[in-house]
């Protein structure tokens, strides 16, 4: 099997673009749309729909992909284990939140790329949060992702905690609870909120932990960023229960601890034998996390 066409299918379905792959592997768009019919007719199954509406994986193109991506990576460990230097190359793809800032992620993440330049490091954010980015590596679309879901959502898969951080009011300075030094969730049941959308580790870890507790929010605003729910907060919108390590102060709101124990796990999620450069990018995390 000629891994040069491995690569083309591999990327039209990262992609789900002939024209975007083709920049990605460098080769014009014609050639890729060559080599992956050819490997299509070496396979006898076809892997992409291809229609005016653009590239879909077909049902065979979804349970022949993942076996591709293990042939490349294997290519790719066996170049690096003839290398005389050891130096990790390859192709690395990342799975991540939208919001990202207030973590230490970007720090480590150039570390890495300065410290192994022969690594193509692809970074892919995604507006679905944990459940779409668990999705991406069960696929194979990605080799790690950051993740925000309890160990238990991920069956079959490796989950690297980095840390554990505790939930946190967010309210508006003029709100009548704002000078409290902590508040219980019973006290906070009624009022409005601004989250994420479900499907965010965030929104579901919180839901989960106030359904035990009887309690049903009223979320009036969902935003897939983060960092601009204490900017909807200040404006009186509603208020806000977040993990403390993903919180990004601004002016015109408060962080006020919860009296409850809820806590929010940032982790990185792999297959259980990762690439060579995805295993030393999680050693970096997990070092700097310690």
């Amino acid at each position: 099997m000629d891994t040069r066409q491995v690569e083309y299918a591999i990327a039209v379905a990262d992609e789900l673009s002939f024209t975007r792959a083709a920049q990605r592997v460098y080769a014009g768009q014609s050639t890729v749309s060559a080599g992956v019919r050819a490997l299509e007719k070496e396979l006898g199954a076809a892997l992409f729909e291809r229609d005016q509406r653009g590239v879909r994986i077909t049902p065979a193109g979804e349970a022949i992909l993942p076996v591709l991506r293990e042939l490349a990576d294997a290519e790719a460990r066996a170049r690096a284990a003839a290398d005389p230097r050891g130096e990790l190359r390859g192709l690395l793809r990342m799975g991540m939140f939208t919001s990202i800032s207030s973590m230490a992620v970007p720090r480590v993440i150039g570390a890495f790329h300065r410290a192994n330049p022969l690594v193509e490091l692809r970074l892919r954010g995604t507006s679905g949060g944990s459940g779409e980015l668990l999705e991406s590596v069960r696929r194979g679309r990605v080799d790690l992702s950051l993740f925000g879901l309890p160990a238990s959502a991920a069956p079959g898969l490796a989950v690297h905690r980095l840390a554990t951080t505790p939930y946190r009011v967010i309210l508006s300075e003029d709100h009548p609870l704002a000078q409290r030094t902590e508040i219980e969730v019973a006290e906070i049941a009624a009022e409005h909120f601004v989250d994420t959308p479900v499907g965010f580790g965030n929104r579901d870890v919180l839901d989960s932990a106030l359904a035990a507790r009887g309690i049903v929010r009223d979320i009036r605003a969902e935003v897939t960023e983060t960092s601009a729910i204490p900017v909807f907060v200040a404006t009186g919108l509603g208020i806000a229960v977040l993990p403390e390590l993903i919180f990004t102060p601004v002016d015109g709101v408060v962080s006020v601890a919860l009296a409850e124990q809820i806590d929010w796990d940032l982790s990185i999620i792999s297959p259980r034998s990762p690439s060579a450069p995805a295993a030393a990018l999680i050693e970096e995390f997990l070092a700097a996390y310690r």
